[in-house]
Formats: C-alpha cells, sequence, structure tokens
C-alpha cells in the first residue's frame, strides 16, 4: 500500500527501475499510462524531471530535488502506516456489535474473548437488543456489525451467515409430568411484546397452535422470559445455548427434545476495501 498520488508513484517506479517500461510492469498499468503521469506532474510542477538517454531515463536536477521530497514522504508513510496498522494494539478502538441478546450473550460475547486477550486496546460495545432495529443502527453508523435475519441484509453491506439459533419449548421444572398438550391447553405464553411470534412459529411448525391457550404474558427482556417459566408464569421458547445453564441446574425442562425452530441470523456489516487485522479476527471468531 502507497500514501503517494498516482502520478508520483509513477516517478518513484521509473527511479527505481530505470525505464518507462520496467515502471509500468510494477505499477500494473501501460507504458502510455506510466508516461501520462509523467507529463501530468510535470506539468503541474512546470518543470523536466527525466531525460531519455540510451541507459533509461536521467533525472534533471529538478527531477532529483523531488526525489529527496519522495523519499521523506516514503519515510514518513512507512511511519504512518505502521501506527495505523498497530493502533489496535497501541491505542483504543471502540467498536459497536448489535443483535438479539440470546445469541449475543451465549455465542458471540464469549467467543470475544480470545480477541480482546489478542487486541486488549478495542474498547467493545454491546447493545443487546430483542428489537428489530439492529439494520438501522447499522445504516446510521452507530454500531459497525449487526447481527440479522437475512431479510434485513442489503446490497451495499458484506455478510455471513452463522450457525442458526436452536430454539426449543422450555417449562417451568414443576410442569415436567405435565403432558405437552395440557399445558398448551390450559397455561399461558410468555413473549417479547405482541408483536414476538417466534414461539408461534414454534407451534406452527409442529401443527400445534390450535391447540393453545391464546393468552400470553409479555416481557420485553430475555432474561426476565426465563425468570418467568422458571417461576411456573407459564411456558415459552428459548434458544438452546441461552437455555443451557437453567436446563443443567434443573430450573427449566425441555418437554419436548427432538422438536426445535431454527431461528436464521447472518452477522453483517458495510463493505471494506482493506479489512483491519482486529475487525477480520472478531468476524472470524463469530461462528
Amino acid at each position: 500500500m502507497s500514501l503517494l498520488s498516482p502520478t508520483l508513484e509513477a516517478f518513484w517506479a521509473i527511479v527505481q527501475k530505470g525505464t518507462v517500461q520496467e515502471a509500468s510492469y510494477i505499477l500494473g498499468i501501460t507504458q502510455t499510462g506510466v508516461t501520462q503521469r509523467i507529463r501530468s506532474l510535470e506539468k503541474q510542477l512546470q518543470t523536466t524531471l527525466f531525460l531519455r538517454s540510451k541507459k533509461g531515463m536521467k533525472l534533471t536536477a529538478e527531477g532529483e530535488s523531488l526525489l529527496q521530497h519522495v523519499k521523506l514522504s516514503l519515510e514518513n508513510e512507512g511511519m504512518a502506516l505502521s501506527k495505523i496498522q498497530k493502533s489496535a494494539f497501541e491505542h483504543n478502538i471502540e467498536l459497536g456489535i448489535t443483535g438479539p441478546s440470546s445469541i449475543l450473550r451465549s455465542r458471540v460475547i464469549p467467543n470475544l474473548f480470545s480477541v480482546h486477550k489478542f487486541f486488549p486496546k478495542i474498547l467493545f460495545r454491546f447493545d443487546l437488543s430483542d428489537k428489530q432495529n439492529s439494520q438501522e443502527n447499522l445504516k446510521n453508523g452507530q454500531f459497525d456489525l449487526a447481527l440479522l435475519e437475512p431479510q434485513f441484509v442489503t446490497k451495499e453491506m458484506d455478510s455471513k451467515i452463522l450457525k442458526p439459533e436452536r430454539y426449543k419449548l422450555y417449562v417451568p421444572m414443576d410442569w415436567k409430568k405435565k403432558s405437552l398438550f395440557e399445558i398448551l391447553k390450559h397455561k399461558n405464553i410468555i413473549d417479547f411484546n405482541s408483536s414476538d411470534t417466534m414461539t408461534f412459529n414454534y407451534l406452527e411448525k409442529y401443527k400445534l397452535k390450535n391447540k393453545i391457550n391464546n393468552e400470553r404474558h409479555f416481557a420485553n427482556n430475555t432474561d426476565a422470559i426465563l425468570s418467568l417459566i422458571e417461576n411456573g408464569f407459564g411456558y415459552s421458547v428459548l434458544s438452546e445455548e441461552f437455555a443451557r445453564t437453567s436446563l443443567k441446574n434443573k430450573r427449566i425442562h425441555d418437554i419436548s427434545p427432538k422438536q426445535f425452530f431454527d431461528f436464521k441470523l447472518t452477522l453483517a456489516w458495510y463493505y471494506r476495501t482493506e479489512m483491519p487485522a482486529y475487525f477480520k479476527k472478531i468476524i472470524e471468531s463469530i461462528q
């Protein structure tokens, strides 16, 4: 990578290689293109920079003066690039990630522990939000990465398909001996809000929706939903990863172990021509 202008890149290439032909090879452009850049630079500076000879391109006195400027620029450029590339190691960098609370807590944040050890200067800002506004937060620049449902990923975004969250139906441990149909008929659902369809999606998949009591409790926080299940308010679907600890501690019960609903998600970000090492590492770590 070079921070020199295209015309100065052509000038430096000719100095290094001695001919327009060789300069065109390292620049990846035609000889005509190299010549045009030099003419443009000479016109801008109002001077001649090279004299053609049998041995190649020879610098004029003015060309020698410009060469000293380019060498100094390259030296400063090297220091600047080194500083930029080391920024994630030496300077604080704030990076925001937004998405559903369950996957951020159970998968994303734990997977970033190793990234933080490697890049300790990154200041993570996590937005654990179960509202469907993560794409807007990404679009308006509030966050650098967002976990989105595939239909919300737009053409200008880059994305990575993640392992789906597996949602299962959980009930209080006290209901372990009750039948599924008894629970559906007489107990209440616990959902995020009135527009939350996750539990309904599960019930529809197994043709159970017409067997339920439609009364619902609402709690706009996944932890609160889990707490309400544990304390006998009703039943709900939770991601298998998020529910694992409560299930292991026998605070909730998986009423239908072989049934599940997969919730598809992608990790999305806006295209970057050159991806910093820390950004690439974060994307690789989130599966």
